[in-house]
């Protein structure tokens, strides 16, 4: 494999295995899965409290609904944190264990706003886990260092069936994959900032 292709798949696809925490991140979006997985995380013992995040997306008028398993997950959800309240308390999740963010309308909001509830709850995180898409996973840690420079983050990514199936050894197979991992890449260096290099410096 062309040495290119390997260094940009060892950047995007960030995956650690998951370790006791103080907290989960699940970052918004539509996919029941990223719920799963944080609930997984939740029962297996992990950490004791999980944090939904997201509104809707900044160009939508309102949650399109679930990208799959609609049938499991069939309620009039209003925001993408309404929608993973629903998807963990489904799947054992304690409603008292959920803090929600139901504001934040793209990943760096996901990030800061996470910040914001979890300080408002008097949750201190020294550690935590981001659940989050594969090819999300770069973009994600950026953020969520920035928002947590003194914490340890963990990125935990959950398994995505059909054209989100795009992982650090199948990217550059397909149009779609090279698409999405090469736009992830463009918006690490586009959306990254110096108050950002200041934050990870002040983590060190």
């Amino acid at each position: 494999m062309s040495s290119i292709i390997t260094d940009i798949g060892n950047f995007i696809f960030v995956e650690d295995e998951p370790q006791n925490s103080d907290i989960i991140f699940i970052v918004g979006g539509s996919h029941p899965e990223l719920g799963e997985k944080a609930a997984e995380l939740y029962n297996a013992g992990f950490a004791p409290y999980v944090v939904t995040s997201g509104k809707y997306g900044f160009n939508l008028d309102g949650f399109p609904g679930p990208r799959s398993k609609k049938d499991t997950y069939d309620g009039k959800y209003e925001t993408e944190s309404d929608f993973f309240c629903d998807v963990l308390t489904k799947n054992g999740v304690p409603r008292s264990a959920i803090i929600e963010d139901n504001k934040s309308e793209y990943t760096r909001q996901n990030a800061d706003f996470a910040r914001a509830v979890t300080d408002e709850a008097g949750v201190g995180v020294k550690r935590g886990i981001i659940v989050c898409k594969r090819f999300h996973a770069r973009r994600c840690l950026m953020f969520y260092q920035s928002a947590f420079p003194k914490a340890q983050l963990l990125v935990v990514p959950a398994d995505i069936s059909g054209e989100f199936d795009i992982a650090k050894d199948n990217w550059h197979n397909s149009e779609y994959g090279i698409k999405r991992v090469l736009g992830e890449l463009k918006r690490c260096g586009e959306q990254i900032n110096a108050e950002d290099i200041t934050k990870y410096q002040e983590g060190v």
